[in-house]
Formats: structure tokens, C-alpha cells, sequence
């Protein structure tokens, strides 16, 4: 569910319906999230997933980089994009959940291609020397603000960086937040006024930051 499908849930079936049709694996796997996890609008879902593959597949990524895998919903959909040689990242600590995004991503086309790590994000950016075409933020909103900080390193001319939930079901506009929304404010503005970015919100679902390194 997003601040969107609330307050018109009419035009967010209409934008499905004349979006890309979903791969079947991706079908199945959003049906077993709803069913098997306790809160499953954390799932990319239909639409963010297209335009996470479409995004992907524009810049044909040899390197992509996940922090916050959840059930692979997201990652497959990157995935649709890389190199044919290429490999993708997706990091998590979740190990009650890591049987479902291992099951698909298995199934999937991409098996030999996806690296799934349970591993803390920020561990992982403090050690990595690897530069990424394509990085995609979806995970704990606390350290927002630090995985900026940690993954604009791992970044070359023409990488591009998407940070989800950033409109945060409306709350960004109220002028006092919990410690999640001000965290949410503060990378928004960060990447707003990084004189190395190039920036746009797009108002998909919760709010997608889409930015490119120049």
C-alpha cells in the first residue's frame, strides 16, 4: 500500500493495467510474500518493479547493488536488465525471511548472477572496494542518511542511485517526524543539494529518489 493507492486507488489499477505485463515468477513470488510474511506491502510490487526494470535495462548495468533484499521482488526485477556477464548484490539481515528470496532467486533466469548476502549494508560498504552502475536503497530508513554517505564512493560518473519510500506516505511535508521521516527528509535534502547529483522524486507508490552521479 502507498500514499498514493490510498487517496486514489482507481488510477493506481488504471497505471497497472497499461503498464508491461509482470514475468510470471515475479507474479508467484508477490502472491507467496502476501501469504508467508507479516507485512507484505513492503513488497516493490507491480508497478515500481516495471520501472525498476525498465531503469535497469536502459542502463544495462554490469554492477548493481541492493541494500535490502526482503522477499527478491526487487532484485529480479533489476536483474532484467544486467549484462550478460553481470552480477548483482542484494544485502538483508533478515534470516527468518532469506528461504523465500533463495527460493526464487534460484528458479529464476538469473541464478548464476544474483549474490545474495546476509550481511549488514553498512559492513559490507566499509570493506567493498566494488563501484556499481546501479544502486537501489530499500531498507532500514534509520541509516538512510549513512548509506548516502557509504555507497557515493562506490559510485562512477553515470551511476545511477534509487532510494525508495522517500515520500514516506505523505509525511515528509509535517515539519516534526519520528526518527524514520526525519532521516527520510534529511537524504532527500542531501541528495537534493549534492552539487555531484543530478535529482528527481518520482511520485511512484511512496516516492522513488531517482539520481545520477555526474
Amino acid at each position: 500500500m502507498s500514499y498514493f493507492e490510498e487517496l486514489h486507488p482507481e488510477m493506481d489499477r488504471y497505471l497497472e493495467e497499461t503498464a508491461s505485463k509482470e514475468p510470471e515468477i515475479l507474479k508467484r513470488l508477490r502472491k507467496e510474500t502476501f501469504q508467508k510474511t507479516t507485512q507484505p506491502h513492503m513488497i516493490s510490487g507491480y508497478l515500481q518493479g516495471r520501472l525498476l526494470s525498465l531503469i535497469s535495462k536502459m542502463i544495462s548495468p554490469e554492477k548493481i547493488l541492493e541494500i535490502g533484499t526482503f522477499t527478491g521482488y526487487a532484485a529480479l526485477c533489476l536483474a532484467e536488465g544486467l549484462q550478460k556477464e553481470g552480477k548483482l548484490i542484494t544485502l538483508d539481515v533478515n534470516e527468518d525471511l532469506a528461504y523465500l528470496p533463495k527460493k526464487y532467486f534460484s528458479e529464476s533466469e538469473f541464478s548464476s548472477q544474483i549474490d545474495f548476502k546476509l550481511q549488514d549494508a553498512k559492513e559490507f560498504l566499509r570493506t567493498s572496494t566494488e563501484i556499481f552502475d546501479l544502486i537501489f536503497i530499500d531498507a532500514d530508513k534509520e541509516n538512510y542518511a549513512e548509506y548516502l554517505q557509504l555507497v557515493k564512493p562506490r559510485m562512477k560518473s553515470g551511476s545511477v542511485l534509487m532510494i525508495d519510500n522517500v515520500l514516506w506516505y505523505g509525511k515528509v511535508l509535517d515539519e516534526k517526524g519520528n526518527k524514520q521521516t526525519e532521516q527520510i527528509k534529511l537524504v532527500n535534502k542531501l541528495v537534493a543539494e549534492d552539487a555531484d547529483f543530478e535529482n528527481v522524486i518520482l511520485p511512484l507508490r511512496d516516492g522513488i529518489h531517482l539520481a545520477r552521479k555526474k
